[in-house]
Formats: C-alpha cells, structure tokens, sequence
C-alpha cells in the first residue's frame, strides 16, 4: 500500500512512520510537510536512504501540489499537519484557520476527485472543551463540541469538514480524538519536554495558575497503535477517542513527577499567570477497547522515563528548538506585560 502522511516531520507524524514502517515494511509512504517551526526532518534521518520512504516539502493548502502526489497511486491518507499549540493560536488564530480548516478542505477535496481515497483524520479531545474541576467525567465520541481557544476551534471545524465529506460524497474517512501525547521528537515548546529541557538547563519550570488543571496523557507510540487499529480494523464513518491512563494527572502532580524523575528540587518550579481558556481533559477510550481490542502500554511514569532517557541522550536534536520556543514564550510574556 502506497501511504500519503501529513506533517510526517512534526512530533506525532515521525513517530508513526517509524511505527508503521516498523510493522509495515513493503508500504511506501510519502511524507508531505511544509516544515515549520514545529517540523524537524532530523527526526526521519534514519529513513533517507530507505526505498518506502519519500520527502516532499510543501504545503497541504496547495492544491495542485496533492493532487500531483494523490495521482501517484495514493491508496490512504493519514492526516496529521496541523497548527497545534494553544498558546501560539491565541497569538495569531488566522493561521490556525488556514492549516486546520483550509488545509483539511484541500486534502478532502482532493481525495474526492481522485477516486474517493481511503482517510483518516488525526485529531484531539481538545474540541470537546473542558471537564469541570472536581468532576470524574470523561470525554467520549458522544460529547458535544465546545471548543475553547482559537486551536480546538480549528480542530473542530476540520473534524466536521471530514464527516461532511463522508456523509455528502461518501469519503472513506475515520477519525481520531487523542488526549495530550508525549514522548520523543516532541517540540521542546510543549510543556513535557519543555520541563525536561529546562531541568537540564537546570533553569525554572513555569507552571500555569497552581497547577491545577488536569490532563490525560498518551504516550506517543500508544497513539500510533491506536491509528494503526483504526486504519487497519475501524469502521468507516466512525470516530474513535483514544486516552492513555485510566487516571488523570494535575499539572503540577505531573511537574513534581518529572522533577523527582530526574533528581530535581521543586524549589525550580515557577507559577506563572495563568493562560486563558486553560481547560482540563479526560478521555475515555472504552468503545476502541470494545471494538478493536486497543489499549495503552505504557504506564504515565514508564512513558515518562523513555521520554526523558530520550532527551537526555538527543540535545543535537532539541536545542536548536529549544532557543526558539524560549524566544516566543518571552515575545509573548512581552505582549501580556504591554496589555497589563
């Protein structure tokens, strides 16, 4: 099977091309990605010279240029591309629009004209909003939509680009809805690797607010396995949600986790001003257990001890990132300062 991937070289797309090469080796797979910020193509370097395996630089709102890649032979469409850091959509919301919603427009337009091509949508809990703190619910594939920055907003919109495509022109798509992920190749922006650079650095970890807020984390490689159950076992038409931990975690329960991991004292971290439309999320991923017999491997401090043995060992990877995501989070504490 011929593969198109999108965003390939960001955190989530390089870790499920190693994945599904990994299991998959007669696939071929093309990567498409405008390499932003967010895009690092070190992460694929081992795949350079491997025959299934194809680069090509450019951008999914070129409509021209996916229709060229879909009319070579492109049997499914594995969407990851997308703008996806909260704080940077409150920056500027415009470009969200035009990767999340125009970009996902392009890629179902395309695959309708070239033959109704097989597609499925990479896409986050985040678009049903926030979980009440002090509450024990869950996000699932019944939870009405209420997005609250101007990223899930995004997501959102695409999420419904993608079932009208199915159910208008009869598309075969499946969709995803993750919890936050973590693991390698992951932007040292990101609040993970962010506290896992910082701590190296041995400089403050800023929290947000107290810390309160709570997520529920996927380990990268978990998520992978979950796409790949979907794609290979899903129903078309459906959407499957998918969490990693049975129990959520604070922010700052995670912070201290992290900093006992590594042999950190909690005197480095640092409240910060909370950010707004700061939400908590819970995923229940009962129905793809049910359906497809997926569940997560990895434990919140397994995941985390190979996340951080990861970083510790690639800093050539994740320095260069490192200077600039410190660059946008001062350019942005600028901007608060100024607005105060």
């Amino acid at each position: 099977m011929k593969i198109l991937v999108t965003g390939g070289c960001g955190f989530i797309g390089s870790n499920f091309i190693h994945y599904w090469l990994s299991l998959h080796p007669d696939d071929t797979i093309v990567n498409l990605d405008k390499l932003t910020y967010a895009a690092n193509p070190q992460s694929l370097k081992d795949l350079e010279n491997n025959f299934h395996y194809q680069f090509i630089q450019g951008d999914i709102c070129d409509e021209n240029l996916v229709d060229k890649i879909l009319s070579d032979k492109i049997e499914l469409i594995v969407h990851f591309a997308a703008e996806s850091h909260v704080d940077r959509s409150i920056d500027d919301p415009l470009l969200f629009v035009k990767t999340n919603v125009l970009g996902t427009y392009t890629l179902l337009n395309c695959a309708k004209k070239h033959g109704n091509i097989r597609f499925h949508h990479v896409s986050t809990d985040e678009v049903f909003g926030s979980i009440p703190f002090n509450s024990s619910a869950q996000f699932s594939e019944q939870t009405p939509y209420d997005p609250s920055s101007p990223y899930s907003a995004s997501k959102a919109a695409s999420d419904h680009f993608v079932r009208s495509f199915h159910k208008t022109f009869a598309l075969p798509i499946t969709i995803t809805n993750c919890s936050n992920n973590y693991g390698p190749f992951m932007n040292p922006e990101k609040m993970i690797p962010r506290m896992i650079t910082n701590i190296i650095d041995n400089i403050k970890i800023p929290v947000y607010g107290r810390g309160e807020n709570f997520r529920d984390w996927l380990y990268v490689t978990d998520h992978c396995s979950a796409i790949e159950a979907v794609i290979t076992r899903g129903k078309i038409g459906d959407t499957y949600c998918i969490g990693g931990l049975k129990e959520t975690s604070t922010n700052i329960d995670l912070v201290k986790k992290v900093l006992n991991l590594m042999g950190g004292d909690e005197s480095m971290i640092e409240f910060v001003a909370d950010r707004p439309a700061h939400d908590n999320y819970a995923v229940s991923w009962e129905k793809i257990h049910r359906e497809l017999g997926w569940q997560p491997e990895e434990t919140l401090d397994s995941g985390l001890i190979k996340m951080i043995d990861w970083y510790r060992e690639n800093e050539s990877w994740w320095r260069e990132a490192k200077t600039e995501a410190e660059a946008f989070y001062q350019k942005l504490n600028d901007y608060k300062n100024l607005n105060k």
